[in-house]
């Protein structure tokens, strides 16, 4: 099979289609998760305490986990509002199930 005979499939979850206010929260959150790293990198580089540099980690991740719940919500929201079928209720619901 040739590559022009193939296509990809498309992602289930688009991020795209979220409306603009919505996906500037996300990305905003997922920013400060970025500094919040850059910083967790730096306490390592200075020799800071384990349990210190734990925290900031589980911080990092409190963050990320809200961004991805949020992104999941709004989609949630709107495909309700549309009146979704059940498979695209059931692929949300993995997306879910695999954050915990």
């Amino acid at each position: 099979m040739s590559d022009d005979q193939t296509t990809p499939a498309p992602p289930a979850v688009p991020a795209a289609r979220r409306p603009d206010d919505e996906l500037t929260g996300v990305v905003n959150r997922i920013r400060r998760a970025q500094g919040q790293l850059g910083g967790v990198l730096r306490m390592m580089d200075e020799g800071r305490e384990l349990a210190d540099v734990v925290s900031q980690l589980k911080a990092v991740t409190r963050a990320l986990d809200k961004a991805a719940f949020a992104m999941l919500a709004g989609e949630f929201r709107r495909t309700a509002s549309e009146g979704a079928d059940g498979e695209r209720l059931a692929e949300l619901e993995r997306v879910f199930l695999s954050l915990s």
